[in-house]
Order: C-alpha cells, then sequence, then structure tokens
C-alpha cells in the first residue's frame, strides 16, 4: 500500500485525481525553497468554507430550537485550529506533508497551525474531486466523535462586552485595545493585543488574529479583576 494509499484509507475517501491530494499536502514553504509553483493555501480557504457549511448544516439540523450564537459557538468548538490540528494528528497528516528542509527542521510537521491549514486543504481537495456529498461524508466521518459528545451547544460568552459592562459600573470610559505585536509569516500569522483602561493596561491576550487576541485579552482582564 502506497503511502497516500494509506492516507486515503483513514480518510475514508479515494482520490480520482491524485494530484489535487499531492497540492493539499505541500506547505508554502516550498515555493521559496524550491521555486514550487503551487501550494495548498488556495485549497485551505475552499476547505474553510466546506468545512463550515458542512458542520453548520449539521449543528443545525441537529439543535432545532438553537439561536445563531449558540450555533457559532458550537460550530467554533469544532473549526478552530486545535480542533483541526488534532483531526490531522489522527489522520497522520504531518507525515505525509511536503515542505521545504528549513520548516521541517524548525518542527514543521508538528506545529498546529501547519497540520490544521492541511486538514482544511484536504478538505478542499476531496471537494474538488467528488464534489459537495463526498467531502461532507468525510468531514462528518472525521467529526463524529465530537458531534456525538455533543449534547448540547455551549453557552454564548462575550468577554469584550462584559469587560465592558464590568468597568462602566464605575466609570464611562470604555476600554481600548491595540495591538502590540504581529509576528510570524503572513499565511501564519501571530498577534498580541492589549487591553487599557483609565491609562493603565489590564492584560494581554494572543492570538491568531487580531480579533482572537482582543478577546483573550479581555477574558485575562476580567479574571484579574474578578480575583483582585
Amino acid at each position: 500500500m502506497s503511502t497516500h494509499a494509506q492516507l486515503e484509507a483513514v480518510l475514508g475517501y479515494k482520490f480520482l485525481q491524485p494530484e489535487l491530494l499531492r497540492l493539499a499536502l505541500t506547505h508554502p514553504s516550498m515555493t521559496h525553497e524550491v521555486g514550487e509553483s503551487e501550494h495548498n493555501q488556495r485549497l485551505e480557504f475552499l476547505g474553510d468554507a466546506v468545512l463550515q457549511l458542512c458542520l453548520t448544516r449539521e449543528l443545525y439540523d441537529r439543535f432545532t430550537d438553537a439561536d445563531e450564537g449558540s450555533l457559532t459557538k458550537g460550530r467554533a468548538r469544532m473549526v478552530n485550529q486545535s480542533s483541526l490540528a488534532e483531526r490531522a494528528l489522527h489522520l497522520n497528516l504531518g507525515e505525509y506533508l511536503i515542505m521545504s528542509r528549513g520548516e521541517e527542521a524548525n518542527g514543521g510537521r508538528q506545529r498546529p497551525s501547519i497540520l490544521a491549514d492541511a486538514f482544511e486543504a484536504v478538505i478542499g481537495a476531496v471537494y474538488l474531486d467528488g464534489g459537495q456529498d463526498c467531502a461532507f461524508s468525510t468531514i462528518l466521518k472525521q467529526f463524529q466523535p465530537q458531534l456525538d459528545d455533543m449534547n448540547q451547544l455551549p453557552k454564548v460568552e462575550n468577554p469584550k462586552g462584559a469587560l465592558q459592562e464590568y468597568l462602566q459600573a464605575n466609570s464611562a470610559e470604555a476600554p481600548r485595545y491595540e495591538v502590540i505585536s504581529a509576528t510570524g509569516p503572513d499565511h501564519d500569522r501571530d498577534f498580541e493585543c492589549g487591553v487599557w483602561h483609565g491609562g493603565r493596561e489590564l492584560a494581554r491576550g494572543t492570538g491568531k488574529s487580531k480579533k482572537l487576541a482582543e478577546v483573550a485579552a479581555a477574558t485575562a482582564a476580567l479574571e484579574r479583576l474578578r480575583n483582585s
């Protein structure tokens, strides 16, 4: 059994166009080191949309009384970097990735962001190769354990709103958020944000987007204020 055949067996889908699977496994670092003309970022973009649609529909059908906020939070629990990287580890995707020697030497085969991106790219490749039904079937197979464990949707929480409400009990001034740093390549950015109030820094948070970093900062500030 070939390497890709092993991956297809675990994935539960056999590609009609094997070149799509190879493209899904090709990390952007290959364009810099060996001049590879194509990589998996476009497939990652497509796969993200397919994942969102599939899991949105599944949650919509399962939780008929849930509102939009709860459905969004339930979906986010599955479609986040940690969860997608876990799915990639289940498929042992790191072993199959095609990446530069420099990226591999820096631990690229185990990096959660790279694994999550590769998983999305593989889903995008399945969608192009076999269509929506095949893609949805593959996704639901991969997420079946999480779906089975989700007896109810998580409650909606809004750390930024909660922090503003907490602070404005004693002041009309709203908290102010500011990006402190943005590091890493364009395809794998890390943001650090701080939140200030009354001229004082309350806390900092990090995330893969400015929004996520702000939420992390608000969460940390709330915990610090409530414990002080």
